[in-house]
């Protein structure tokens, strides 16, 4: 019997986070205290959040409990959101670097997977907060629609609208017309309004 080989999601992740990367590099400083539509997350604490992520994905690739790592970063000059997000990439790109991590069983705040579904899910994160931070500072038009057909086609898996809570990131799905663009139906099928 002959076995799959396993999915690598990591030039897939590496687009969403370059598309991120992107977005953060193109943020003036009048720009960060615009709100976003990720509730409590103004521009400046959305960066941080996605900082913060990239170390938790570095951490669980390290084998470290990062239940209790930050969820948003704060301790960054507002002209350096930029480095800082680079440098927590190249840790990323570093520790998962080894094929073997594909296959690992990481633990997460919110579950324990194999390292190729756990990278999967953040892809689809960095797509979704990459078109938060696209809304809130009018540059939509920069984004990549493939990447968001991953994303919608991924989300029912991992954040099924039967399983959110009023306490998850993610709301009741808004209705949109059917031929809303597809980043506008990713808004809309974790919550997000677009129209606001």
């Amino acid at each position: 019997m002959t076995t799959q080989p396993i999915h690598d999601p990591r030039p897939l992740f590496a687009l969403a986070v370059g598309q991120a990367e992107q977005q953060i590099a193109a943020v003036r400083p009048d720009e960060l205290g615009n709100s976003t539509p990720c509730a409590d997350y103004d521009v400046r604490a959305l960066i941080g959040h996605m900082i913060a992520v990239l170390h938790k994905i570095a951490g669980v690739g390290a084998g470290r409990d990062v239940s209790e790592f930050p969820d948003v970063i704060d301790d960054v000059a507002d002209t350096d959101w930029i480095s800082a997000f680079l440098k927590a990439r190249d840790e990323v790109d570093r520790v998962w670097a080894d094929d073997a991590m594909l296959d690992r069983s990481v633990t997460l705040p919110w579950a324990t997977l194999p390292g190729h579904v756990a990278l999967d899910a953040y892809t689809h994160e960095f797509t979704v907060h990459s078109w938060d931070l696209a809304h809130a500072t009018g540059r939509l038009s920069e984004l990549d629609p493939d990447l968001a057909v991953q994303a919608l086609d991924a989300f029912p898996r991992f954040a099924p609208p039967e399983t959110r809570s009023g306490q998850s990131q993610f709301g009741p799905a808004v209705a949109v017309p059917d031929d809303a663009d597809v980043y506008t139906r990713l808004a809309a099928y974790l919550g997000r309004d677009p129209r606001d």
